[in-house]
Formats: C-alpha cells, structure tokens, sequence
C-alpha cells in the first residue's frame, strides 16, 4: 500500500441556511468575469450557460445583501466591485492555504505518494 501514488482533492464552500454563497466555482466563474469582463465569456469558459452563471451569482448576492458585479463603463461586460475582487480573492488563498496544510497533514499520516489536484481552469492565487 506505500506505493500507492495517489492525487488529493478537497471541497470547501461557504453557505448559510439561505443558500450557498461560495466554492470553487463560483469562485472561479466570479475570476473569469473579473478576467473577461464578461459573464457569458465566463460562463461559456466553465461549460455552462449565462442562465445558469447568472443565476448563481444572482443567489450569492442574494444570501450577501450586497451586488458583486457592476456594468463596466459604457460597455455591455461586467466587471467585479470591490467586494467581488476582495471576495474572490480572499477564497483563493485561503482554498490553496487550506489545501496546502492537508496535503502536508495526509503525506505524514498516510506515506503515500499523494500530489495535489491540478486543475487548469483554477488560478493559483500565488501565482
């Protein structure tokens, strides 16, 4: 069993008896926004349609009580407010702090060869 070459994989999100608020995709969609300026660029990026983006993000702004999106200029994009960057920002580095202690915490106890998940659609916060 100590050959066991393994990948770790986490699931954090943050909700309320309203409703979720965030995880990593939204998290991700709410980066992709901020890096397109555009939600159905964002949303067509993650596989999903701009009903579906539009709807998650309308909810997390719900559960908030507060927007994270604002119309860019004269355009017809989005950007993220203050809050939003903030937010998304914050979920980031706490996500690949958290990830990084229980990767350190399961090569300890379980003496695997276990690598972290590599996913090419999350941006790494330090980077």
């Amino acid at each position: 069993m100590d050959e066991l070459s393994t990948t770790m994989r986490l699931h954090l999100w943050f909700e309320t008896d309203d409703g979720m608020i965030l995880g990593l995709g939204r998290a991700r969609l709410l980066a992709l926004v901020a890096e397109t300026g555009s939600l159905n660029k964002a949303a067509k990026a993650m596989g999903m349609s701009y009903r579906a983006a539009w709807g998650r993000i309308k909810k997390t702004e719900a559960v908030l009580g507060e927007p994270l999106l604002e119309k860019e200029g004269g355009r017809k994009g989005f950007t993220l407010n203050e809050k939003g960057k903030r937010l998304v920002q914050t979920f980031q580095t706490l996500h690949a702090d958290i990830e990084q202690y229980a990767l350190e915490q399961a090569r300890t106890r379980l003496q695997w060869d276990i690598q972290p998940f590599k996913d090419a659609t999350y941006d790494d916060p330090d980077n």
